[in-house]
């Protein structure tokens, strides 16, 4: 089914929207039916060819009837790109209304004509028999109509944009290209079928018929937008739909917003859940871009921000089927996801946003670094500019297993694979890998070690040399005690 739409206001005003609705009107508010179509208006047959057929993406049925009447005249717009021209913001999580629409179609050189047309529900017959003419009229003057419709006679029926082609006078039928169906080009109904959809009924004395007319005014203007890197606002309206469609079974309100290259969601306050959008997860995004990464993720991944530990562990489980393993919070390639108890702080969603993006510029990064530079930035802030780590709580477990002699030579941890790296003594591998990399950026080294590691990763794809030539360390051994002495000097808080 496509996407519902429910009007903004009521008749006799011009409608604003053409929206979404998820239960039809009250019964009061609907006038007793009128016998639409008995009155015959004599029309000649006419038919639009060689209009392509585009599929809508989900709510995007008006964009892609804009698409489809572009692709006639030689303008490939996508759908995608009139969504842009839409101005809409993605987070809200829709396609256009019809006020929206009808600024995208000026937008790429149409004219739509007056688009709300008042339909007297005592004169109905005749009111929209006279539209049915004047859209007809323009059909053969080569000028294709989108119109706003019920989709269908059901009581919980949406809104919909269809774009119309054609009329048969043998059969009596609109012809017109359906959006929401594959091969849906070309399709029919009866007159007294289309004109009985057609008027939104929102007010017992009047109706409103939708109508944008799309006659070529300055197609010039219908060029496509230079691409730019990244995620367009479609791909983000697009996710965001997805994700209200996920809230909908987990309890509790939540709020979404875009934040590139993710969507953040969360179930607390409005104003926190900003708060870690914009001062955790955009900060995070543009100090470790600055510094280290050039790409963003392949995907738009989703932030979730839960409120507290119940709302974490139960939402976890209803989402993903996972109980989580940490009281903080991860990160999951497999569904694209990291998943917060914000109540613990942001330090680990920036580890954690560290992840995807060492996923997306250096797909063979050892764990080592991959942890080492996430773990860094649990304990963060700024200076001059740039992202700066602090000494954080790991540094008491390492000072212990300093003493204890149990850190792995530097060979040895640079070396691991996940499976050594994860089990047995796994918080020293952390805390030794993070204080290795602290090392590096009181030296200002840090930077430059990351870039020259990716640069030479095909021949030491452990790191280890290139740690060595940075250092300029000959006896690895003898540094490592020297960089043991540094820790133990170190103090947290």
């Amino acid at each position: 089914m496509p996407s519902a739409r429910l009007l903004a206001v009521l008749a006799p005003l011009l409608l604003l929207a053409c929206s979404r609705s998820s239960s039809p009107p009250p019964p009061e508010q609907v006038a007793s039916p009128a016998p639409l179509g008995l009155a015959r208006v004599d029309l000649a047959s006419v038919l639009l060819e060689g209009i392509p057929h585009v599929r809508q993406k989900p709510d995007f049925c008006g964009e892609a009837c804009v698409a489809m009447a572009l692709a006639r005249l030689g303008r490939p717009l996508d759908q995608d790109e009139i969504f842009a021209r839409t101005g809409l913001d993605p987070a809200l999580g829709r396609g256009a209304y019809t006020a929206e629409l009808k600024r995208a179609v000026e937008a790429v050189g149409f004219d739509p004509g007056p688009v709300w047309y008042r339909i007297d529900v005592v004169k109905a017959d005749e009111a929209l028999g006279a539209e049915l003419a004047a859209l007809h009229a323009d059909l053969q003057k080569g000028i294709p109509s989108i119109v706003c419709m019920h989709y269908d006679e059901s009581p919980t029926t949406t809104e919909h944009f269809r774009l119309v082609v054609g009329y048969d006078a043998s059969r009596d039928e609109i012809i017109y290209h359906e959006p929401a169906k594959d091969a849906g080009g070309y399709l029919r109904m009866s007159r007294a079928r289309f004109l009985s959809l057609w008027p939104l009924k929102s007010s017992k004395d009047a109706w409103t018929a939708i109508r944008l007319r799309l006659a070529p005014r300055d197609l010039e203007l219908a060029k496509a937008t230079p691409s730019k890197p990244g995620f367009s606002p479609a791909d983000y309206a697009q996710k965001v739909m997805e994700v209200k469609a996920k809230t909908a079974r987990l309890r509790g309100d939540f709020t979404v917003l875009v934040e590139p290259p993710f969507v953040v969601v969360g179930d607390g306050p409005e104003a926190r859940v900003r708060k870690g959008a914009e001062g955790t997860v955009r900060w995070a995004t543009e100090k470790l871009k600055k510094d280290y990464f050039a790409k963003d993720p392949s995907r738009i991944l989703v932030v979730w921000l839960f409120k507290d530990r119940p709302s974490y562990e139960r939402n976890a489980i209803t989402l993903f089927g996972e109980r989580p393993t940490t009281p903080y919070g991860y990160y999951t390639s497999k569904h694209g996801a990291l998943v917060m108890n914000i109540a613990t702080g942001g330090g680990t969603l920036v580890h954690e946003i560290v992840h995807p993006f060492v996923e997306a510029n250096f797909s063979d990064c050892p764990p080592w670094f991959n942890e080492g530079l996430g773990s860094l930035y649990e304990q963060s802030g700024e200076e001059d500019g740039r992202i700066h780590g602090y000494t954080n709580w790991r540094l008491r477990g390492l000072q212990s297993a300093i003493a204890e002699n149990r850190v792995p030579s530097f060979r040895a941890l640079t070396g691991m694979n996940d499976e050594a790296f994860y089990e047995g003594d796994y918080g020293v591998h952390y805390a030794a890998s993070r204080y290795l990399l602290y090392y590096l950026q009181e030296k200002g080294l840090l930077v430059r070690y990351y870039h020259e590691f990716h640069a030479n990763r095909e021949k030491d794809p452990t790191g280890y040399d290139t740690l060595r030539r940075v250092l300029g360390e000959e006896d690895m051994a003898a540094f490592k005690k020297r960089w043991e002495t540094y820790v133990l000097g170190l103090s947290f808080p």
